[in-house]
């Protein structure tokens, strides 16, 4: 690369400040404590992850935990003041 390259004042154009969505290093270190479950799981949907698994070179269990925490993170709530009788039967339907 023997050219050099050549600054000028030129007006750039429109530009949009994008927010920051990288992780911080603690959050990349942080890992939860596992836990192992036994589960069946549908032929079909077990074939679905192993094939997806094997086009983006990762582990078919991996990609299930993550669907699984997305889905927790979706929905979690934080702890209200209700009682835990209203929670067991809210629960229960």
């Amino acid at each position: 690369m023997t050219a050099k390259t050549k600054y000028t004042n030129e007006r750039m154009g429109e530009y949009q400040v994008v927010p920051d969505f990288l992780p911080s290093p603690d959050e990349l270190a942080f890992r939860d404590e596992g836990v192992k479950v036994t589960i069946s799981l549908s032929k079909r949907s077990v074939e679905f992850f192993k094939s997806h698994a094997a086009k983006n070179q990762t582990q078919y269990q991996r990609m299930i935990r993550q669907l699984l925490d997305a889905y927790v993170d979706a929905y979690e709530q934080p702890p209200t003041s209700r009682s835990s009788n209203t929670v067991r039967k809210r629960a229960a339907r």
